[in-house]
Parts: structure tokens; C-alpha cells; sequence
């Protein structure tokens, strides 16, 4: 049970208060650098537990279980953190960039709660494509919000500006664009999920 892939699954769950402490202020840069290494270096571990689980032959049950909830724990503290935070604010819509981060977390919860209905009906929901692709971007957007509160520093306080031009400022713009990339991507798949768990409602 214990498996060096389970070890390193437990240990992002673990790192999540961590991270989250050094994303509470946002006017610390050094923190937020800290806490990009620390996003970076959770992410080599998502990789590498599932690929040595596989090489190894080391699939377990409980990381089959840990592993997706690890993963959305993750993007959740990190969106919530964000957006407590106010590092969501950005240009033109201001603090509507929250948006985006709910419609991630929403579409999280409603296809975990699908894939557990349709798994006691012993249907399998495989990934798509498109689905993985909502993942890269999504961890690209959260990378770049969190590296652009490190080398920007926090958005000012008006609702639809930020402190200095678009230029300045792009990393965080990169991790805006990416986000909403994610949500529109995140709407696509959760419909497409949602038609195949229909089919087994009646």
C-alpha cells in the first residue's frame, strides 16, 4: 500500500497548507516565488507517481483513489487562494475573472459526483483529449498566476486596471487568458461527460 507512488500522491496533499500559506500574501514576492517552485515541484511528482505506478506495476487501489483527488485539492486551494487573495483581478472585467475559477471548480465537483454514480453502475468515464487539454491549460493559468504575483507583485485595487500597462504585466495576463481557456474547455468536456452519464439515468 505504501508504494513510492502513493508516498509521493500523499505528500501534494500534505504540501497543500504550505502552499497555501505562501500564496495568503500577496505582496510577498519571495513567497509567491517559493510557492512556484512549490507548484512546479507538485506537478514532477504528478507525473512521476503515475509513471512509475505504471512501470513498476504498481497501481493500487488507493492511489487509483488518491491520485484525481490530489489533483483537484490542489487546483482548488489554488484557485480559492488566488481568489481570496484577489489575484484574480485583471483587465477589463476586473474581479469577473473569479468567474472562471468557479466554473473550474464546479465542472471538479460535478464530474467527480458523475464518475461515482456511473461507478457504481460499473461504467468507466475514460479521459478525452479535449479533458486533457483543460488540464494543461488550467496548470499553466495557475503556474503563471502564481509566478506573476511573485514578479508583478499584487493587482491594484481598482476593479478593471492594473498597476501598469498590459506589457508589464504579462505573465499574469498569460495566466488569465489560460484560465479562461480552462473554463471554456472545462465547459465543452463537462457536457460531453454529462451526455454519457445521462444515458444511464432513467
Amino acid at each position: 500500500m505504501w508504494t513510492l507512488p502513493n508516498i509521493l500522491t500523499l505528500s501534494r496533499i500534505l504540501t497543500l497548507p504550505l502552499l497555501a500559506f505562501l500564496l495568503w500574501w500577496p505582496g510577498w514576492a519571495l513567497g509567491y516565488y517559493l510557492a512556484f517552485g512549490l507548484y512546479c515541484l507538485m506537478g514532477i511528482t504528478d507525473y512521476f507517481d503515475g509513471m512509475l505506478a505504471r512501470s513498476s506495476g504498481a497501481v493500487s487501489k488507493l492511489g487509483i483513489f488518491l491520485d484525481p483527488i490530489a489533483d483537484k485539492i490542489m487546483v482548488a486551494t489554488v484557485i480559492l487562494v488566488l481568489a481570496a487573495q484577489g489575484m484574480l483581478r485583471g483587465p477589463y472585467v476586473g474581479d469577473l475573472h473569479v468567474i472562471a475559477g468557479l466554473v473550474i471548480l464546479m465542472r471538479e465537483i460535478a464530474v467527480s459526483g458523475l464518475r461515482e454514480f456511473l461507478g457504481g453502475l460499473q461504467v468507466s468515464m475514460p479521459v478525452s483529449k479535449l479533458a486533457k487539454w483543460k488540464t494543461t491549460f488550467q496548470l499553466v493559468a495557475l503556474g503563471a498566476l502564481i509566478l506573476g504575483g511573485a514578479v508583478h507583485g499584487a493587482p491594484c485595487t481598482s476593479l478593471d486596471m492594473y498597476c501598469g500597462t498590459l506589457e508589464d504585466q504579462w505573465i499574469r495576463v498569460v495566466g488569465l487568458f489560460s484560465l479562461w481557456a480552462a473554463a471554456i474547455l472545462t465547459v465543452i468536456t463537462g457536457w460531453d461527460y454529462l451526455r454519457v452519464g445521462l444515458k444511464h439515468m432513467d
